[in-house]
């Protein structure tokens, strides 16, 4: 955690916030030798595919093959009811 005055936030703004963002480092605010404010990273993001890539622990072993056993399956009946809607 880094402690810096109201001032130095206020003159080295952008560096300030691009230590929150890219390094994850908390500040600590003072005014007149007390503690005004905290400024702490938020939580991190995700892409789907980050937020998708434990997914696999969860299932059971065969659960890949039930899938694709299901797609090919279903794969004409999917498509029979797939329409244009701009054909009138």
């Amino acid at each position: 955690m880094k402690t810096v005055t109201a001032t130095e936030l206020a003159r080295n703004f952008k560096e300030m916030f691009d230590l929150v963002e890219f390094h994850g480092e908390e500040l600590t605010v003072v005014r007149d030798n007390h503690q005004i404010a905290r400024i702490v990273p938020g939580p991190a993001t995700m892409t789907a595919l980050e937020a998708m890539s434990d997914l696999y622990r969860t299932l059971p072993d065969d659960a890949g093959a039930v899938w694709l056993q299901d797609i090919r399956e279903n794969e004409t009946g999917i498509s029979q009811k797939i329409r244009d809607p701009w054909v009138s």
